[in-house]
């Protein structure tokens, strides 16, 4: 399977809601690495790297999110060099930007 790092921004009700937590969670669950942080503007940005299918998984769930969010929309585009989580590090938190 090929690997995949996709960076997401989720747009909407996605703060103070637990889509941190729930993120952490579920990307933990599918055995992907990356992080996930929220930013000033009110929005969460993540990075998902790993299997190319549990990637597009987790993604597809980021456009749900836990109970209490609302997403409007989700940006996805391909990880950046400096984006990607080094191999063999688990999914964490980020400090908010």
């Amino acid at each position: 399977m090929t690997d995949s790092a996709i960076h997401v921004v989720i747009h909407g009700r996605v703060q103070g809601v637990g889509y941190r937590a729930w993120t952490e969670h579920k990307a933990k669950l599918r055995g992907l690495s990356g992080w996930v942080r929220n930013r000033r503007d009110g929005t969460v940005d993540a990075v998902f790297a790993g299997p190319a299918d549990s990637v597009d998984a987790m993604v597809a769930d980021c456009q749900r999110g836990p109970r209490a969010s609302a997403v409007e929309r989700v940006e996805q585009r391909a990880a950046s060099a400096e984006e990607r989580p080094q191999a063999g590090t688990e999914f964490e938190f980020r400090p908010t930007v």
